[in-house]
């Protein structure tokens, strides 16, 4: 083995080194090592196009292949970690090389600059991390799923403006957030069809001299093609921006799903209990039973948020082409990753595991005059202007309301004193059975629309499962 003086890689121009620091400003290493196997991946792939160009013979290419498989071992063993002068995870992966190879080593640096290779690490590395995240949002899907199944025919209140509105199914208000974070995985889905693209061969901004193939090199690391201008190559964060933003999105999701737990729990609604398993106490209280993991999902959105905001304004001044502001871009997108892989499976665990009041559910569902537009509605399929049985469902709750009833105890003669046209026969909308199947369009929360919308909700989560599960 060759003894390495810790590698630098530029200052060829230079009298002397950076200033203690100047160095420590620039150093990287400290949170970019764990790009080090996608390091190790790409300069691989590098070495094959640097043999098939005649600027490493077939002995080379075999030294070189297994140097970097004994080192990717090493690195994922922590065998090897980089050592405190490596300015980056690219200087540490050649130092380490040359340490095995000697000026072989040094070879594979031709064609290539960190600028490329730091943005195909990068998208190898968050490819990959993609797949984790959307899998644990499909468990976090099934969990709803489970749950919505067991509860097509429990009748709870359906809010807007945190008021009672309607009566819906309660597997309907369940499965609603199914289909949010299926439209988080679509973006997902869209995210990787142009995060599919290489940057490598793009070198500093201007391509290579060497003859090396970078649509090859693409197809050898999985990206479906080579980035088609190397200026933008280089410069191109679009994609880092995009998956900070697919990202927050999914943490405002669990953000709002978090809210309505806490709500669910309260002892002012007491929907559901919180399984002790996925709920914390007091330091002080004996009783309480805190709704942590949504709370801690509804805090961590802001910082998801926080970090795509922060991207973006480092982004709006730059120039296109690399400018070392760039590096800037990692630890953003490193703790967002690790924030999601944290609180997704502890949101799947406090779901599965929720106990639902039922019986309080189906109490409330009618409670605040929430059969009112089923009034209005009854009274349109009877032919009456829907302005005008606005108003007369309208009167119906003023009276209700003025006697301290609901609708359905209103008098025969209650009604015709309102309006003629209100029959005996609108007592049939007056409950809470009658509103839920007559909302029977597609969409909506009739139990024999919930029972379909939950099929399609488990063929729509095996596609997703097939797609990002292997």
């Amino acid at each position: 083995m060759t003894e390495a003086q810790p590698t630098r890689l530029w200052g060829g121009r230079f009298a002397d080194g950076p200033s203690d620091a100047m160095a420590a400003l620039s150093r990287s290493v400290h949170f970019d090592w764990r790009l080090a196997p996608y390091d190790i991946e790409q300069t691989q792939a590098h070495a094959k196009v640097l043999h098939a160009a005649n600027l490493l013979t077939t002995q080379e290419l075999d030294q070189v292949t297994k140097a970097l498989t004994e080192l990717n071992l090493e690195v994922r063993s922590g065998a090897v970690v980089p050592d405190v002068q490596d300015e980056d995870v690219h200087t540490a992966i050649e130092r380490n090389l040359m340490l095995k190879l000697g000026e072989l080593g040094g070879k594979l640096r031709a064609g290539r600059s960190r600028n490329d290779q730091v943005s195909t690490d990068f998208r190898l590395y968050l490819r990959d991390q993609v797949r984790y995240i959307a899998h644990d949002v499909i468990e976090l899907q099934e969990a709803f799923l489970v749950q919505a199944k067991a509860h097509v025919h429990t009748t709870s209140p359906g809010f807007t403006h945190l008021q009672h509105a309607q009566p819906v199914s309660f597997g309907h208000e369940l499965a609603k957030h199914v289909h949010a974070l299926g439209r988080d995985l679509e973006r997902l889905a869209d995210w990787d069809k142009r995060s599919a693209r290489s940057p490598l061969g793009a070198g500093a901004l201007a391509g290579s001299s060497l003859g090396l193939n970078p649509q090859s090199v693409a197809k050898d690391l999985g990206f479906d093609e080579a980035l088609a201008n190397s200026i933008d190559a280089v410069s191109d964060r679009d994609w880092v921006a995009e998956f900070l933003f697919v990202a927050a999105m999914i943490g405002v999701h669990l953000s709002r799903i978090g809210e309505e737990v806490i709500l669910m729990t309260s002892r002012e609604f007491q929907w559901a209990q919180l399984d002790d398993a996925w709920s914390t106490g007091s330091s002080i209280m004996p009783q309480k039973k805190n709704p942590d993991v949504a709370e801690l999902a509804r805090g961590k959105s802001g910082r998801l948020i926080g970090n795509l905001t922060g991207l973006l304004a480092t982004l709006k001044g730059l120039p296109f082409a690399y400018n070392r502001d760039l590096q800037e871009d990692k630890e953003p997108v490193f703790d967002t990753v690790e924030q999601l892989l944290l609180v997704l499976p502890a949101m799947t665990g406090m779901i599965q595991t929720l106990k639902f009041n039922t019986e309080l559910m189906a109490k409330s569902a009618p409670e605040g005059f929430a059969l009112a537009t089923d009034i209005a509605e009854w009274l349109v399929r009877e032919g009456v202007a829907f302005r005008i049985a606005h108003e007369v469902a309208g009167a119906c709750v003023q009276r209700a309301e003025s006697q301290g009833i609901e609708l359905w105890d209103l008098s025969d003669a209650d009604l015709v004193e309102i309006s003629p046209h209100l029959k005996p026969a609108v007592r049939s909308v007056l409950s809470v059975e009658g509103s839920l199947n007559s909302r029977d369009a597609f969409g909506g929360t009739a139990p024999v629309r919930v029972t379909e919308q939950l099929k399609a909700l488990d063929a729509m989560i095996a596609v997703e499962r097939k797609r990002w599960v292997s």
